[in-house]
């Protein structure tokens, strides 16, 4: 087994919910060895975690404190900085869609994929497209997120992608993958678009693979409901949590294990 396959098992393992839930099986665990004070009060402290970090108010304030911020990019900034090309980067693909009958971009994608066709248009700059086959990717997908991202483009909006990168796995692939096509064209300032929390990590790795970066952050963690609503737990909550969480871990352990 490629030793990249096991990324999603151990970031799964290390984040929410199944870290705060495997910590309140060792307490109960505890609890049951004759240690029932300590093995108690740490299944409930697990149980709290995982509540509050299924709040969207956690999300938004972890995503505030704990990742460097990104601004929104301004247009006037494209030329500015001379940039010649826009890279967006995939988010994941549906690989089974009965009601289309083929692979659809994920919500993520298909997010990134509308902002970049946008400011493709404001800036009538050329496209291109980073991603593979995931090493999460489920058994059913055949296709890789640069295809069904390119023919998502051309049918609903009728623009062609430039560049298409398809064999990349993560992020440090998709850097080290798309510079040397990009840079085959004369291509060496790029505007980068992905999702707010992932931009941290996805412009160290393009800076590194040695092009000169514009962020172009989109699908910021913000405030999106009531405020009471905000601190009520709920899937949705959890689930911008974990982005954010394993943003921090990535960035955490690239400092150490660089790509």
């Amino acid at each position: 087994m490629d030793l990249g396959a096991l990324k999603p098992v151990l970031a799964g393992l290390a984040l929410p919910p199944v870290s705060p839930l495997l910590l309140a099986l060792l307490g109960l665990v505890l609890a049951w060895c004759n240690k029932k004070r300590s093995g108690l009060t740490l299944a409930t402290i697990s149980v709290l975690l995982l509540a509050l970090l299924s709040c969207h108010g956690t999300a938004v304030w972890l995503a505030r404190t704990a990742l460097p911020q990104f601004a929104p990019l301004d247009l006037a900034d494209l030329k500015a900085r001379k940039v010649q090309a826009i890279v967006i980067l995939g988010g994941d693909v549906l690989p089974v869609a009965p009601e289309y009958g083929h692979s659809q971009p994920s919500a993520a994608t298909a997010a990134r994929l509308r902002y970049g066709t946008w400011l493709a248009r404001q800036s009538g700059l050329p496209l291109a497209f980073s991603g593979g086959l995931g090493w999460g990717a489920h058994s059913t997908q055949t296709e890789s997120e640069a295809d069904v991202a390119a023919r998502a483009l051309q049918q609903d909006y009728g623009l062609a992608l430039r560049w298409r990168e398809s064999q990349s796995r993560d992020t440090a692939g998709n850097a080290r993958l798309t510079a040397p096509l990009l840079q085959q064209a004369g291509v060496q300032r790029i505007a980068l678009v992905t999702h707010a929390w992932h931009m941290p990590r996805a412009m160290l790795a393009f800076e590194q693979a040695g092009l000169a970066v514009t962020p172009a952050p989109m699908g910021y963690v913000l405030p999106a409901q009531g405020e009471l609503l905000e601190w009520l737990p709920s899937a949705q909550g959890l689930q911008a949590s974990r982005q954010v969480l394993r943003e921090w871990l990535a960035l955490a352990v690239g400092r150490f294990l660089p790509a």
